[in-house]
């Protein structure tokens, strides 16, 4: 991963809910098979809370479900339905950006690698995804 960062825009399909992530060009998605990502087909990049903001009105537009332990929160426009974001059980302090809600043009390369949601805790330990949602400095390596 290289430490160059670029602010991507993105946002839900009406465009009532609009933000901006400052993430690398180049990014690790996952491709989550949960019972709820696995019906979204949602595949999402997670970066720390402090990377990401909504921008304008979005926060009226948005509204949030939540399921099983209740730690995830999976936002999604009250308009269109697009889940462009939410906030992961994995990753508590940042945000899963769903990487096909990014406007074209600023992301590179996409890595999609894969969680098993069905097997929560079992490929959270096997996994690097909690160490995403870290600023630079707090010792984290993206295996």
């Amino acid at each position: 991963m290289s430490a160059e960062t670029v602010i991507h825009s993105g946002g839900c399909h009406c465009g009532h809910v609009r933000w901006q992530v400052e993430a690398s060009p180049s990014v690790v998605a996952w491709s989550c098979n949960c019972s709820d990502c696995s019906m979204r087909g949602n595949v999402h990049f997670i970066v720390p809370s402090a990377k990401f903001k909504l921008i304008g009105d979005s926060e009226k537009f948005l509204t949030t479900y939540t399921f099983g332990t209740h730690t995830a929160k999976h936002t999604f426009c009250r308009v269109c339905g697009i889940t462009s974001f939410y906030f992961p059980r994995s990753n508590p302090d940042g945000v899963a950006v769903t990487f096909k809600c990014v406007d074209s043009g600023t992301l590179r390369h996409i890595e999609i690698r894969c969680f098993d949601g069905r097997n929560w805790e079992k490929s959270y330990d096997q996994s690097s995804v909690s160490s995403f949602s870290k600023l630079s400095g707090e010792s984290h390596h993206h295996q």
